[in-house]
């Protein structure tokens, strides 16, 4: 029986969306074409949604209808169930049942519930190292809020798509000229020069832009992805600047810090929308089986940004594969979570030490596969590797290697040229938990990543955002 066969409850998540966009019931009833009384039983769970509704629904609000009729709020769900499997909550034993009927029917409280226990453990954190200090509780780290806002949009950004393809036409449409061109649009129509500059000199800094001399100061130390991507950030940060800041303050950041970082993750968005326009990408993916080798050459991009553009791939009529991606480094400190689809990402740790994204440190510069299993029995195909990130001029040439991990529900696994040959209907799958902390097996107690020791501190983010991190 498919999805729109059965009978849908989905009215917190109607309700939800009407909220969103700020609409009353009588607005969205019209848009809908049914009665505000039939639309407030389908919110109070009345009724169940008939498939005529959730196709003018989607038409309407171009919605992706597979995350919003899926059983339950996957990331929700997962987040919530790992908050009470914290041991001072270990009394209520509370079921999956009612976790998942109150993310169902009660988002709001859930999320409410969510930050109240991310501050707690900030706070909790905050005092190990700092004993006597006092942290509110209304706290939210400038990086969290940025991830929430990027995966409330499921990183797809169809605005930002249809400018970086409308720039990428414009520079010539060659991958292979685009630094060039760009370097001479900056030239001609803003007066930037574009400078490469010794390691020495810079020091820390990869990139540099002096407003006065009107001069972009690249390191000699970036590789080439990382050059045409710092290029075409300045260049999409000159053309489209006013309207990246029109997008932050709609999202309404709670401080200065937050707003400057969601607006380097839309500039890297967008830049990177250039560097690999949305389908000339898609079609290169799906012609390609997404081998990531093969996918990044006529871009001229690194194995990383291809990862992370796989995740964006969500417009209605040529999607793509909906990927997730992380990255750690080897103590296991996640600097990257993004996900197209559904994946339940810890919130308050990290990867779980069964994921062999930990093992990809071992056989450096090598894919490894896996096939894992979620708490709520979802099975996901992944594939890991690490990246070089040797940091040249950066706290004297220390190693910097971290690793990647991309994957995606195990029924689209197919389409995926490191699947073949492989057993996709009796898969050896390995169950993963949620956080090490709150893990009980033997197996996960003796292997378990070595543990965050401490937050990762605002002027660190600043520095690596600023530095790409969309690029490699």
């Amino acid at each position: 029986m498919s999805e729109l066969d059965r009978k849908l409850f989905l009215g917190g998540r109607f309700k939800r969306l009407r909220g969103d966009l700020g609409l009353t019931q009588t607005q969205m009833a019209q848009d809908l074409g049914v009665s505000a009384s039939y639309l407030n039983h389908i919110e109070r769970n009345q009724r169940p949604v008939t498939a005529q509704v959730l196709l003018k629904l989607a038409a309407t609000y171009d919605l992706d209808m597979r995350t919003f009729t899926s059983e339950a709020d996957p990331a929700g769900e997962a987040h919530l169930t790992e908050v009470l499997a914290d041991p001072m909550f270990a009394d209520l034993k509370v079921p999956r049942r009612e976790i998942a009927d109150l993310v169902a029917n009660a988002p709001s409280v859930a999320e409410a519930l969510l930050k109240l226990y991310r501050a707690y453990g900030e706070r909790r954190g905050l005092e190990a190292l700092e004993p006597g200090s006092v942290a509110s509780l209304n706290d939210q780290s400038p990086s969290d809020w940025v991830r929430d806002q990027i995966q409330s949009r499921f990183n797809f950004f169809p605005e930002l798509d249809e400018l970086g393809e409308a720039l990428f036409d414009e520079l010539g449409g060659d991958s292979h000229a685009l630094e060039a061109r760009a370097e001479q649009a900056l030239r001609t129509e803003y007066g930037i020069e574009v400078r490469f500059m010794p390691t020495d000199i810079m020091l820390v800094y990869q990139r540099r832009y002096d407003p006065h001399r009107k001069r972009l100061m690249l390191s000699e130390s970036l590789g080439a992805s990382s050059r045409v991507f710092a290029v075409l950030y300045q260049l999409v940060l000159q053309r489209h600047g006013l309207m990246i800041n029109d997008l932050v303050e709609r999202a309404r950041a709670p401080d200065a810090v937050s707003g400057r970082l969601y607006k380097v993750s839309l500039l890297n968005y967008l830049t990177a929308a250039t560097l690999m326009p949305y389908v000339r990408f898609q079609a290169q993916a799906e012609s390609c089986g997404y081998d990531l080798e093969i996918l990044r050459s006529p871009f001229g991009v690194s194995f990383e940004q291809a990862a992370q553009r796989l995740t964006t791939l969500s417009r209605p009529g040529l999607r793509g594969v909906p990927f997730f991606l992380m990255r750690i480094d080897q103590a296991g400190n996640v600097s990257k979570r993004f996900a197209a689809g559904k994946f339940p990402f810890s919130r308050f740790g990290g990867a779980c030490p069964r994921w062999n994204i930990h093992q990809a440190f071992q056989t450096p510069g090598r894919i490894i596969t896996q096939v894992i299993e979620t708490p709520d029995k979802t099975r996901y195909f992944t594939l890991s590797r690490t990246i070089d990130r040797s940091l040249r001029g950066w706290e004297g040439g220390v190693s910097g290697d971290q690793a990647i991990g991309l994957g995606c529900e195990l029924k689209y696994a197919e389409k995926l040229i490191y699947a073949k040959g492989l057993d996709l209907t009796h898969p050896a799958a390995i169950e993963v938990g949620p956080m090490c902390r709150l893990c009980e097996r033997p197996y996960c107690r003796e292997r378990a990543a070595p543990p965050v020791t401490r937050p990762l501190q605002i002027d660190e983010w600043i520095k690596g955002v600023t530095a790409f991190p969309f690029a490699t």
